[in-house]
Formats: C-alpha cells, structure tokens, sequence
C-alpha cells in the first residue's frame, strides 16, 4: 500500500497495523516506526488512533514510551485511562495503580474490573474487597465479568457469606447462565468446602435444568479439582468417567488434576489408565501433563518408570526436568538428583527457584552438606535468583539431618531470618531427632514468642522431654497447652 502510493492510509488502516504489530515479537520496533511515519506524516491522531498507539506501547511493556505519550495526548477517553491502568498494573506497582485509578475523571465497569482483579491477582485481597464495596455504593452496576471476579474474591477470601449474597444478586438479575459466572460459583462453594452446593450447581447445569446452549461450555474441570481439593476423589472419578462416556473434549488441566490425585493417593492403577487413555486420544504433549505423569509414576513407588517416561520426552523444559529432581529427592536417591541437575546445567537450561528447591532437598536426604551449600550459594551469585523462605529451610533441614544443629542455628542468625517461625520449626524437629533437648527448649521459646497459639512447638518439645525421660518437663508443657487453650488435631495413619 506504500509502495503504490495510490491510496493513503487511514485511521482504520493505521490502528489495525498497529494492534497487529503488538502481537509480534519485533512488534516495538515496528510500533515505534509507524507511530514515527504517523508524526512526519503530520497524521491527525483523533482518540481511537491515540489508544491504538497507547495501546501498542502498553502490550509491549514500554510503559515509560506510554506514559509520555499519554501525558502529551490531548484527548483522553475513558478507554485511554483504562489501557494505561492496565499498563500500571501489568508492573505490580499497585500504589500507583490505585492512585492513577482514583484520579480517573470517569470511570466505566472496566474501569472498576480492571483494579479489582489487580489487586486479587496481586495478593491484595482485602484491598480488592474494599473497592468492590465501594463500587456497590458509587460505581456503575455489576456486569458478569464484575461477579466473576467478585466470587473468585470470595474464593481466595474463603468468604462463604460474602459468596452467597453474591449468588442471590446474580440469581435476581437472570445471569446464572452465564458460563464464567456459573463456573465461578462453583469454584467458590468448591473453595468454601461447599461440595454439596457446588455439586448441586453442577448437577442442575448438566441435567439441564438450566438451559445450557453448549454441553462443553459446563464447568467439568472446576468441579472434579474442587472434589479433588476437599479429598472427594471418588466423586471427582465419577465426574470424570461421566465426560469419557459423554465423549466430551477432557481438557489438559482436568487430566494433570485428575492424575495428581492419583499420585497424592497412591493409585498407581488409575494413573496408568489416565495415561493410557491420554495416549490414545493423542494429543498429551503438553508440558506440565508430562510433568504430573512423571510425578505420578515417582510418588506412586515406580520411579524407574519415571524416569523412563522423561528419557522418551523429546520436549523437556525447566518444569520436566525439575519434575525429574524432585522425583529422586522424594525417593532418597541424593547423589542421582544431583547429577541430572548437573547435566541440567551442561544442557544451557537455567534454573528456576523451584528446582533449587528440589536439589537442596535431595542434598539434604542424601546428608550432602557440601553440595548443598554450593547450590545455594550458586542461586544468587550466579543465576540473580532471591532466596524465599523454602530455600532457608531446606539448608536449615540439610544441616540439621546431618547433625549439624550449630550450623543450623548459626545459619539462621547470619541471614537474618529469625523472625521466619517456619526455619525455627525444622531445627526443632531436627532437635527431636538428635535428642538434643538443650537446644530443643531454647527453639522451642523462639516458637512460641512467634506463634504462641500454635500445637507444634508444644507437642515437639514435650516429645523430645518424653524421649529422654524428662516427664515433669513434659507434663507441664502439656498443661501450658491446657491453659492457653492451643488445641493439636488429631494425628491419623493409613498404609
């Protein structure tokens, strides 16, 4: 068309490129020279071709090209505002984005959605919660997409109360139909312990109850991983035998819930069957389905048929291959965790923080203190990656199995961590292990002093006193629990 020269581009033909040019991987470069043909050309920028651009820059990620742009942009909308809050709350900068989102001259229902899940997807919940109320008193009426995201709220809140008000308005206003706000009820009663309401939701839907335009636009993988949440694995069997005889399409995230299910139960038999009916519909290569099959086979006793699994995978990424490690760390096999993590290395494949995790586990099994160290020591120097409360407490469990308990509890002081109950928790267990009560009664008060309503300080310190034969010791631990009401759930086993 530039070329010819006959016809000249319009506002139509420059917003398409551009949106076309955001989803390409040189789509900055290229934005970037059609907004500079746009400017020598002397192009009149009206508020649709400004957002296009806008736009462009904030998919992106070139928010500082967006904010001076934006800035400059004589006439704003309400779509203008809207794009460069969702390019603030792309960069987690949530003071920011609420403060930008308070000084909108007008804000519509995206407008309130956009913030709202924000924040939820930010680990801001009650800041969410906030604004949702608000939004009841001085914003614009709910659409659907406003009650799905206020019932994942009530989800991640695990507000039952809140929930149920929100299904009664969504009753009255006659979108229960809806296929994401009905999926999002059910995640919430699932998320609340609901299962007899989620279930009866479900059955209601399937059995046509309510009138349902397509028979897979039904919430299936919602209610199976919300039986397999509240161990109802019988249930969520049940569900997912229903869609093989309705030959309804089994998507990759039911099947990956449905085998970690039969991993965490132990139910070898069910995981080959998963695997043999995913082999043969013939479209299982996708990458964190390989992973669980892998996990399966490894937590369900047959780790040489895990590792076989992963030697015929052609396409392995950092997930597979961690997958992989952790097999042989929950198995015990240190030495073997190590070495595939090191042939991990040789391949070019950087490490992420779970990986490390499984390595420093298996370090800490196989009483690998000197590996141990390394790799933790490689996490920051090496590969950038910020040490997280799981890493400190794998190399507090790596020296504490060894018997290292000084080491442990120097560890704990050099970096700074001794307001993370979590880490005084494995050195204590660690000192049950090693019978060193001295130590055992000093850790022990530094649990309580954080957590003085929790059971496991008192029940581990009194276990260690029992073990060595100090029953009046033990007694009075007993009674301090008595007297500040911390109760200890009931233990229970199964072979």
């Amino acid at each position: 068309m530039q070329k010819e020269g006959i016809v000249i581009p319009n506002e139509f033909t420059l917003s398409s490129v551009l949106k076309c040019s955001s989803s390409v991987s040189n789509g900055l470069r290229l934005g970037k020279s059609i907004h500079g043909w746009m400017i020598t050309s002397a192009v009149d920028l009206d508020v649709a071709l400004g957002n296009a651009v806008l736009d462009l820059y904030v998919k992106c990620e070139a928010l500082d090209y967006a904010k001076r742009f934006f800035e400059l942009m004589s006439d704003k909308n309400v779509v203008s505002w809207n794009i460069m809050l969702a390019g603030y709350l792309g960069t987690e900068d949530m003071e920011r984005s609420v403060k930008l989102f308070k000084m909108m001259p007008e804000k519509d229902v995206s407008s309130w959605n956009t913030t709202i899940n924000g924040l939820l997807q930010r680990g801001s919940e009650r800041d969410a919660l906030k604004l949702v109320r608000q939004m009841t008193l001085d914003g614009p009426s709910f659409n659907e997409v406003t009650f799905s995201i206020s019932l994942a709220l009530m989800s991640s809140l695990r507000n039952l109360e809140l929930g149920r008000q929100i299904h009664g308005k969504v009753r009255r206003l006659f979108i229960y139909e809806d296929t994401l706000v009905r999926a999002s009820l059910i995640d919430m009663y699932c998320k609340c312990g609901q299962m007899e309401k989620a279930s009866r939701i479900f059955q209601e839907l399937h059995q046509g109850i309510v009138e349902v335009q397509h028979s897979h636009s039904v919430p299936w993988s919602t209610i199976i991983s919300g039986y397999i949440h509240n161990g109802m694995l019988k249930d969520a069997l049940e569900v997912f035998s229903s869609m093989v005889r309705d030959q309804l399409e089994v998507d990759v995230f039911t099947l990956s819930s449905i085998l970690s299910a039969s991993a965490n139960s132990g139910l070898l038999e069910l995981g080959w069957q998963i695997h043999g009916y995913v082999q043969k519909l013939g479209h299982i290569w996708d990458i964190f389905f390989i992973s669980a099959i892998i996990d399966m086979y490894a937590r369900c006793g047959k780790l040489d048929s895990a590792r076989l699994f992963f030697e015929k995978t052609q396409t392995r990424n950092i997930v597979v291959w961690t997958t992989m490690i952790n097999s042989y760390a929950i198995h015990g096999k240190g030495t073997d965790a190590v070495q595939l993590f090191e042939f991990m290395l040789n391949q070019r494949i950087a490490p992420n923080e779970v990986s490390f995790i499984s390595v420093l586990t298996a370090c800490g099994h196989a009483g690998l203190v000197k590996e141990g160290c390394k790799y933790f020591r490689l996490m920051k120097q090496v590969y950038g990656i910020k040490h997280s409360v799981e890493h400190f407490s794998c190399m507090v469990d790596l020296f504490g199995r060894a018997g290292c308990l000084e080491e442990a509890y120097d560890f704990i002081h050099e970096k700074g961590i001794s307001n993370m109950s979590e880490v005084w928790k494995v050195l204590l267990s660690s000192c049950l292990v090693h019978k060193n009560v001295k130590m055992a009664r000093h850790v022990s008060e530094k649990l309580l002093e954080l957590q003085p309503n929790e059971h496991g300080p008192y029940i581990l310190l009194s276990n260690t006193c029992s073990d060595n034969e100090n029953w009046d010791e033990a007694s009075k631990l007993r009674g301090l629990m008595q007297e500040r009401e911390v109760v200890k759930l009931p233990g229970q086993s199964w072979t």
